[in-house]
């Protein structure tokens, strides 16, 4: 069974000083040593990139790019799964729900995926099972 990783799992796994960083860090081992397939999105990756860069410098973008990405699968967003997330958002209606969470949703909704690698509420709220 696949693996969704969300931004604030690949931050946690990139700065020791987060919060998160051990449970994410074991999360991420495990799911590599059981060869579980793991799935992120371009806009994940864009948001996950813009976040290392400002908040702890270009060095854990290139450990990202380097180390990570690799061995995960990246689905690029089209024009429906963006209009979608966008549609989910407005319609939603909250502040703090954002499109590439909506978007994400979607994706993890067209590829049967249930379990994501993250520390977000709303994916609980969807009825995603988060891990750890």
């Amino acid at each position: 069974m696949s693996i969704f990783i969300d931004t604030p799992a690949f931050y946690a796994i990139l700065d020791s000083a987060d919060a998160n960083h051990e449970a994410a860090r074991k999360a991420w081992l495990d799911a590599l040593q059981q060869e579980q397939p793991l799935v992120t999105s371009n806009y994940v990756v864009v948001e996950t990139a813009a976040l290392l860069q400002r908040r702890i410098g270009l060095a854990a973008v290139r450990k990202l790019q380097e180390d990570i990405l690799p061995v995960i699968s990246i689905v690029w967003v089209d024009e429906a799964t963006h209009s979608a997330g966008m549609s989910a958002v407005l319609a939603a209606g909250k502040r703090d729900l954002s499109l590439v969470d909506s978007v994400s949703f979607a994706i993890l909704r067209r590829h049967g995926i249930r379990e994501v690698l993250g520390f977000d509420s709303h994916f609980a709220e969807q009825g995603f099972v988060l891990k750890p």
